[in-house]
């Protein structure tokens, strides 16, 4: 099977916890340390197979084929791609189930990741993943005085709308809102716009 490498955590002799995001699963699974073992990643797309183990109480992560992606060797898309990949660690988590968008969305954002401004894939995957999930607030209301947004639009965290004097956050033109929010496309949106969204991004899904 395959999935994406969410989050990493070494345990005694080096081996690891494993948290991998499947097509319909968030597998937990334990990894000894071996000269044999090849490298992985946070972030890294896997081929992977399960097992029981009886030195563990928790499956067996074995079998494992690096996937790779074409802009790998280059450290800035990948650093970018795992300050990513981890927002969906904390995002689900706690998820009790799961069905096959989110693996489709990471999928989806990896094959584009060099195509345009990495930053600019991210936050059209976010906003389906907002929509997908009943989230997005395409009201043109405040979220934090209520009132009618007839100007300029800044969002906060979960991109929940708000006037620029409330937030105090740089604004986005009411046609590059709605065209973000409809449409799922950056176009209208300046590198600098991108920036901010992106660290609003990044204080969590």
């Amino acid at each position: 099977m395959q999935g994406f490498i969410l989050n990493l955590n070494k345990v005694k002799d080096e081996d690891l916890i494993v948290v991998i995001l499947s097509r319909e699963s968030l597998d937990i699974l334990y990894r000894f340390y071996g000269a044999r073992h090849g490298v992985i990643n946070l972030g890294f797309k896997i081929d992977y197979e399960k097992e029981n183990s009886a030195k563990s109480t928790i499956l067996r992560l074995k079998d494992v084929i690096h996937i790779g992606y074409k802009w790998i060797n280059d450290y800035k898309l990948l650093r970018l791609w795992q300050d990513f990949l981890a927002l969906f660690y904390k995002h689900l988590k706690d998820a009790s189930e799961l069905d096959e968008f989110y693996f489709n969305l990471i999928e989806s954002a990896s094959q584009n990741w060099n195509r345009q401004n990495p930053k600019r894939v991210a936050i059209e995957s976010y906003v389906k993943l907002l929509e997908h999930e009943g989230r997005l607030h395409k009201e043109l209301s405040c979220f934090l005085c209520s009132f009618k947004i007839d100007d300029d639009i800044s969002l906060l965290r979960a991109f929940l709308p708000t006037h620029k004097e409330c937030s105090r956050k740089l604004g986005i033109s009411q046609s590059a809102f709605m065209e973000l929010f409809l449409n799922k496309s950056t176009l209208f949106l300046s590198d600098k716009e991108i920036d901010s969204l992106w660290l609003v991004l990044l204080e969590g899904l």
